[in-house]
């Protein structure tokens, strides 16, 4: 079992930046993807990014391209997602999650952490 723990959301102005970072613990996964979502106020969940844990291999939303890139410290078991030039839109609770990377069953969610763009 993986848990995952997400830190390093906050309130931020447009055109600003913020890294969260999604912490790992538990058994390897070398074989795995790490991904982040998002979901706004009475939207539903929306996939932001994706990195493969063995090789970096990265895919983005269409809507963050350009804007956010998604990294890993495999010594720290941590994944990153610095976002650049924030948009009001981008106000959501990110939340990462794992799964193996042939699966598109999720092993385990973080808890969440909010991130607010002010206009």
């Amino acid at each position: 079992q993986v848990q995952l723990v997400e830190s390093g959301g906050g309130l931020v102005q447009a055109g600003g930046s913020l890294r969260l970072s999604c912490a790992a613990a538990g058994r390897t996964f070398n074989t795995y993807r790490m991904d982040w979502f998002r979901q706004a106020p009475g939207k539903g969940r929306e996939f932001v990014a994706s990195i493969r844990w063995s090789d970096d291999d990265t895919n983005y939303a269409d809507s963050v391209k350009g804007r956010f890139s998604i990294s890993r410290d495999t010594r720290k078991k941590t994944v990153y997602l610095q976002m650049n030039n924030l948009k009001p839109e981008d106000t959501a609770v990110y939340y990462c999650a794992v799964r193996m990377a042939t699966s598109t069953t999720y092993a385990s969610w973080g808890q969440g952490t909010q991130v607010t763009v002010s206009s």
